[in-house]
């Protein structure tokens, strides 16, 4: 198996740091990519950081990221709760995959608190800020080692 994992991130987040940063924090994306490969460097893998707004460009990624990686990690962000295109994909993804939300879902609006990703999910890490995704990295490279 490569010793790739794959970081995905849906709509919006392009805008990390100057959306909402009272819910979201003030980190950029860029910000969360350079703690993301520092740490996978660390557990000896190399990281694909990418992000899209489209639902069917994160299809296409996951598509890609069979043949490629040994893991997902997927912040679908409002995907989460529409996307049964995204759920589909990742049913034909063989490795580990992690959910990542950087706000806590279940403390917000009614309709965030149902996720279609997480019935693919291997876990799911919400609330911890932009460190979910370190948290996420370190899960999925355990799930991969043990494998």
């Amino acid at each position: 198996m490569p010793k790739l994992i794959t970081i995905l991130n849906g709509p919006n987040l392009n805008l990390l740091g100057k959306r909402q940063p009272e819910v979201y924090g003030h980190e950029t994306l860029d910000d969360v990519k350079r703690a993301c490969t520092a740490l996978a460097a660390e557990l000896g893998y190399d990281i694909d950081f990418q992000q899209s707004n489209y639902e069917g460009g994160l299809v296409e990624m996951i598509h890609a990221a069979r043949e490629t990686s040994a893991a997902i990690v997927i912040n679908p962000a409002a995907y989460t709760h529409t996307s049964v295109a995204i759920l589909d994909a990742l049913n034909a993804f063989d490795g580990p995959v992690g959910e990542v939300h950087i706000s806590n879902v279940h403390k917000r609006e009614a309709f965030r608190h149902h996720s279609y990703v997480s019935q693919r999910a291997d876990f799911v890490i919400a609330g911890a800020g932009t460190e979910g995704y370190l948290l996420a990295l370190r899960r999925v490279a355990s799930l991969v080692g043990g494998m």
